[in-house]
């Protein structure tokens, strides 16, 4: 069985190491410190047990991989709103420089 965990010192303690070594079944695959991607991944199994897991009824392996396969189909099968690019006249730093030019007010006396 191989489990994905983190970085974290308790992983990598001699008792550990040692219970590992007792049941060689078991591997560990340690992620690198700054792993960002495994909070995606493990944001997705939550959702993933939220909305279609939690108060299932499977009456077997089968009916379980169904309600993963028919998840997973569902949610690639969802449309985004494709992600919009604004042009260099349209910069971040153009937009500032013209809302600083229109706020300027003249006054004559």
């Amino acid at each position: 069985m191989h489990l994905i965990v983190d970085n974290y010192a308790t992983h990598k303690h001699p008792k550990v190491r040692a219970w590992l070594e007792r049941h060689p079944r078991f591997h560990f695959h340690f992620t690198p410190t700054s792993a960002s991607w495994l909070n995606a991944v493990e944001g997705f199994f939550a959702k993933l047990t939220r909305q279609r897991l939690k108060r299932g009824v499977f009456k077997g392996i089968v009916d379980l991989q169904t309600a993963i396969n028919r998840y997973l189909a569902e949610t690639n099968d969802y449309r985004r709103a494709p992600l919009t690019t604004k042009s260099a006249s349209r910069s971040p730093q153009t937009e500032h420089r013209n809302r600083v030019a229109h706020s300027i007010t003249v006054f004559s006396y």
